[in-house]
């Protein structure tokens, strides 16, 4: 009989009460001294900030940046130091959403404000994500809108573009503009083994793979219709790519800011979708980690709507098991998964929306063994 880790317990800290809107938080680490320090984006403030490991001091990155949505970070110079693209002035009206795309670059000292230079004005852009989409390690920034230019609600019957920017010239070039209704989530992962990222994208139309071809041409390939409810209740909200052992899954939220949490897993040629929970309300973050060192990947799930819990489910070989994280004191909008301590374990940082907070769940370790 094997054994496999329990779930791990946490202690949970609380960096922030004050980012209103809290919506995404990216752990990077900003000031290159091998802590990893946490960009917390609220959209309902006009400041950036980064707050410092371990003291998690706040710093001001940029200022006067209304209705921020996005970003991503990865230092495109090699100077140790991230760059930060970000998303802006952002609204689900597409015709009052001007979509401006800004690359931000310190100034010599990451504590101080930071350059902040536009590169490109796309309506509704929503979701950022750097991918190697060609092996050569040169990543791009792709960016997902979350709906075409004439959708309106609640349908957004309108093509959606997916596009991508190479750093320097920041030039826009199209991945996709067949797409059609809302596009929510964005992942990036080595889908093939082959060292070259796929683009995976989560809408009204189920989930997708974008792929970069050898001619330069791009494949796109359905995995799953998703949540089969009619439209607009149909597909998928956000989605992680897992494996438990050998065999790889995908965790989603569905339908759209929905209550279910699902797994999909392959078999033969075909995506078998399973509900593993359905009580989320307004589900709106969803991560995959190796939280117990076992060798198999749990599910993360965090909700923004009344209950405003955050769960961690675990498979045994025959069914997910749900623990909760946090149950009542955070609205998470996003959680991600980073060592923060630098103790070999992942530690877990959310962010609250209605909440307007940021806590960091410390990893310590699980306390017995079950067997499997």
């Amino acid at each position: 009989m094997s054994l496999t880790a329990a779930p791990p317990e946490f202690r949970a800290h609380t960096i922030a009460a004050d980012l209103k809107g809290g919506y995404q938080v990216i752990p990077a680490d900003v000031n290159h001294d091998g802590k990893i320090d946490l960009i917390a984006l609220a959209s309902g403030m006009t400041d950036l900030v980064w707050f410092e490991n371990p003291s998690w001091e706040r710093h001001i990155i940029a200022s006067n940046l209304p209705r921020m949505i996005n970003l991503a970070v990865w230092d495109t110079d090699g100077d140790g130091i991230p760059e930060i693209v970000l998303a802006h002035e952002f609204s689900m009206r597409a015709k009052d959403s001007i979509g401006i795309v800004s690359v931000l670059k310190h100034n010599g000292d990451p504590r101080q404000p930071w350059i902040v230079t536009e590169i490109d004005r796309l309506s509704t852009s929503h979701r950022l994500r750097w991918a190697d989409i060609d092996g050569s390690g040169r990543k791009v920034l792709v960016n997902a809108p979350l709906i075409g230019e004439k959708a309106e609600a609640p349908d957004y019957r309108d093509r959606v573009p997916l596009v991508f920017y190479r750093p320097g010239e920041w030039k826009r070039q199209v991945i996709d503009d067949r797409t059609e209704g809302l596009i929510h989530g964005l992942t990036i992962f080595d889908w093939d083994g082959d060292g070259r990222d796929a683009i995976l994208t989560a809408g009204f139309a189920g989930i997708h793979i974008y792929k970069l071809g050898k001619k330069g041409d791009w494949s796109k390939t359905e995995i799953t219709k998703g949540d089969p409810a009619p439209w607009p209740k149909s597909g998928t909200s956000d989605i992680a790519v897992g494996h438990t052992g050998k065999d790889r899954f995908l965790a989603a939220i569905e339908p759209w800011h929905g209550n279910q949490v699902v797994v999909y897993r392959k078999k033969n040629s075909t995506w078998q979708r399973e509900v593993i929970d359905d009580s989320l309300v307004d589900g709106h973050t969803i991560v995959t980690a190796r939280l117990s060192g076992d060798g198999d990947d749990q599910v993360i799930a965090g909700m923004r709507g009344k209950a405003q819990r955050v769960n961690i489910y675990s498979f045994d070989g025959a069914r997910w098991n749900r623990q909760i994280l946090d149950d009542g004191d955070i609205s998470a909008a996003a959680c991600a998964v980073a060592d923060l301590n630098g103790d070999g374990r992942p530690d877990i940082a959310c962010i609250g929306s209605a909440t307007h907070n940021l806590k960091w769940y410390e990893n310590l370790g699980p306390t017995k063994s079950t067997p499997r």
